[in-house]
């Protein structure tokens, strides 16, 4: 099995906890890909839902899918958030936003009663070390950087924008021994609008590896 196969068979896990009349939060990226073509299939057969987008590009998938999208902006709380991972370890701490989207997926989860993670089997470690994506007001850009090195990390800007036309950079940390820590130091940086670390949004996580798939507590 490849991993793009073991990331559909977790996201069809997944969005079987979706039920009629919820308002579903949708994510970005390859893996939360896979979910909206397969919450897609559902509503053509008969399922009656509502989603938000955690980007435009999600939008516009959701939509090609015939998924009735809200604008955030007027929706105070989802039901069920579904979404992919960039690495994640077993308290379901994980790292998230390699495609750019880690603010409006963190605002989207923290609004969700419940968040589930997909991913393919590799994304499960047992310590994060990934780079952690961030997101920068362009005015602070080289007091942010200067910042982030202070607190040991290589910094790397991104060509391309957020969605909200923010820079966009990856921080390299190494092996994360305090991930709580980090993010609250991250947190504390004016002008850092944003970061990667998930460290209590996260309630379940489905995984898939040569086609088998696991819960890490199930719903």
């Amino acid at each position: 099995m490849t991993a793009d196969a073991d990331k559909h068979a977790a996201a069809l896990a997944a969005t079987a906890e979706v039920r009629p009349g919820m308002l579903v939060g949708l994510g970005t990226g390859s893996t939360a890909a896979h979910a909206i073509m397969a919450l897609g299939e559902r509503v053509r057969a008969g399922l009656r839902i509502t989603a938000v987008a955690t980007s435009r590009a999600t939008e516009m998938l959701a939509g090609a899918h015939g998924i009735t999208v809200l604008p955030f902006d007027d929706v105070p709380g989802v039901d069920l958030t579904i979404d992919g991972v960039d690495q994640i370890d077993p308290c379901r701490r994980a790292i998230k936003g390699g495609g750019g989207a880690m603010l409006r997926e963190k605002i989207v989860a923290a609004a969700s009663t419940r968040m589930i993670a997909i991913a393919d089997g590799s994304k499960r470690v047992g310590q994060l070390d990934r780079a952690i994506p961030v997101e920068i007001l362009p005015f602070a850009r080289a007091f942010v950087l200067r910042r982030l090195a202070e607190l040991g990390a290589s910094a790397t800007l991104r060509i391309a924008r957020s969605d909200q036309d923010n820079l966009l950079a990856d921080a390299a940390f190494g092996p994360i021994a305090d991930p709580a820590g980090l993010a609250v130091a991250l947190s504390a940086i004016p002008g850092l609008l944003g970061h990667g670390l998930f460290l209590h949004e996260i309630d379940h996580a489905c995984f898939a590896l040569d086609g088998t798939v696991f819960w890490d507590d199930r719903p």
